[in-house]
């Protein structure tokens, strides 16, 4: 598994330390220019307005410590060209010293205000990432008779976090494979995908029928909404505006593939240059919209699976990303002249295509897992299978 941020994250990253730095500097340009200023044959030239501002451009960039020091070297500057000057007693130095008093206390204030929000968001944005990350755990390159590889795209800095969701493992019945996208973003999107994700990791050691394993995935999502505070109306739009698309995927030991899609992206099954949608013949609705769920009941749909064909399980991210023409991305044209030895190698240049297209900016995360039917016996499952 890799977990990725795009390069214009990086590159912004990079580019706002460097405005930071700058920045950090320019009170002491101040205050150096006016000392420059006042003891250079150009010391007739009025230099307050340019003390007033140290302390607050400190403010943007310091803690209160450091904004305190530039508002007192200010005030000591001012002080110390007044007495050069010999203009103490003058109605101009006065005022002067009250407007940088007022400018420094002002400053500080917001220094520590603004320090102090920043530590809250960088506590959330923690919290966030390790909820996400215990969503996103990383697959194994061999589950049974496949070999897999994942890649995950974070959205640009400064996007929510995401709901989308993915896993694989390996069962008795087969290896199963989850993939699905919840409709909004942050910590409620994270606890919709973590209610569905732990519903399937539990079921697909039990559940011979993939159907029941999806029914379990819809259930757990009800009670989780059910745990909304009632009392809260804002809990009650949230849950009439979220679903969950879900494609559930199961490798037996037969050349097949066995699906049910509930509203998600259909996978794509890629070998030679050639790509192929694997469609459901019975449109059926997202996870939390089960009152449009009508007709018979569900069941999965088979597929031929092929030793050496490999299969694309994707969320929206990778189909909606656009580049500055608001152009989509070209997938199925990508996917036909890919080329890689191993199933990492396919989907990491196809993660370069993707990021190349987008110009480094992605408006939300792109997840994509690619499996392939491998030749010879099937491996092992990981401890605790039954």
């Amino acid at each position: 598994m890799r977990f990725i941020r795009s390069s214009a994250d990086r590159g912004a990253y990079g580019h706002s330390r460097r405005l930071f730095a700058v920045a950090r500097c320019l009170p002491f340009v101040a205050l150096v220019t006016v000392i420059t200023i006042e003891f250079s044959p150009a010391h007739v030239i009025y230099t307050g307005p340019l003390l007033s501002p140290a302390a607050a451009l400190a403010a943007v960039t310091m803690g209160p410590l450091g904004t305190s020091v530039v508002g007192l070297l200010a005030i000591g500057v001012s002080s110390t060209t007044a007495t050069v000057n010999h203009a103490w007693g003058t109605q101009q130095v006065y005022a002067n010293m009250t407007a940088l008093l007022l400018v420094a206390i002002a400053s500080v204030v917001g220094s520590t205000v603004r320090v102090r929000r920043t530590r809250e968001l960088t506590q959330v944005r923690r919290i966030a990432e390790v909820s996400q990350n215990v969503v996103l755990r990383p697959l194994p390159n061999r589950m049974g008779m496949v070999t897999a590889a994942s890649v995950y795209l974070a959205a640009e800095r400064g996007a929510q976090i995401g709901g989308d969701l993915y896993e694989a493992m390996t069962t008795r019945f087969g290896v199963r494979l989850i993939v699905g996208d919840v409709r909004g973003k942050g910590l409620a999107a994270v606890r919709s995908a973590a209610a569905v994700l732990g519903a399937f990791r539990e079921a697909v050691h039990y559940e011979s029928d993939l159907a029941e394993v999806m029914h379990r995935c819809a259930a757990a999502l009800q009670r989780e909404y059910a745990l909304l505070d009632r009392t809260d109306p804002r809990n009650w739009e949230e849950q009439a505006e979220q679903f969950v698309t879900v494609l559930l995927a199961q490798v037996p030991d037969d050349a097949t593939i066995q699906l049910i899609n509930r509203g998600h992206p259909p996978p794509l099954i890629v070998q030679g240059g050639c790509v192929r949608p694997l469609a459901p013949t019975r449109p059926l609705p997202p996870l939390g919209l089960e009152e449009f769920l009508t007709g018979p009941p569900i069941a999965t749909e088979s597929y031929p699976f092929a030793s050496g064909e490999r299969l694309l399980l994707h969320t929206d991210g990778v189909l909606e990303a656009r580049n500055r023409s608001h152009e989509f991305f070209p997938l199925w044209e990508t996917l036909e002249i890919l080329d890689g030895a191993t199933p990492e190698e396919y989907l990491d240049r196809l993660r370069q295509a993707l990021v190349r297209h987008a110009e480094g900016h992605l408006a939300d995360d792109a997840a994509m897992i690619l499996i392939e039917r491998a030749d010879g016996s099937p491996g092992a499952g990981p401890p605790g299978d039954p």
